[in-house]
């Protein structure tokens, strides 16, 4: 059975090796991308400095509309939707937590460190390229 795998950029984020998830996942997947709703050189940006490659076309719009055009241009059995949102996946997409889906495939979690002042998103910038 073949599979395009998708992650939502914050969920891929939350893998403490999001480069050897991509990297493993390619063993049974066809296609594995990442998807947002950020801006395209944030996701070029965290693809680029992880060492990801990146089945899907940064793009502006939505992750949704990503993920629709996907459906119809890849050709396989399966489409998973890995998100940290509960939000339901596109019709088409099967959604998975990131949690569940770490879970299934063996992937660990990133320790969550809670946010001083000195580590505010205003001193570490993760949308500049």
């Amino acid at each position: 059975m073949s599979l395009t795998l998708a992650f939502e950029l914050s969920a891929l984020r939350r893998l403490a090796d999001p480069e050897g998830a991509v990297r493993q996942a390619r063993q049974w997947s066809e296609h594995v991308g990442v998807v947002t709703d950020r801006p395209p050189h944030v996701l070029t940006k965290f693809t680029r400095d992880n060492h990801i490659r990146n089945d899907f076309e940064p793009a502006v719009e939505p992750a949704a509309e990503t993920l629709e055009h996907l459906l119809a241009h890849f050709d396989t059995d399966r489409f998973v939707f890995v998100a940290e949102s509960t939000a339901d996946a596109p019709e088409g997409w099967e959604h998975r937590s990131t949690s569940d889906a770490a879970d299934r495939a063996g992937w660990e979690l990133a320790e969550e460190t809670p946010s001083t002042p000195s580590q505010s998103s205003a001193h570490k910038r993760d949308d500049w390229p």
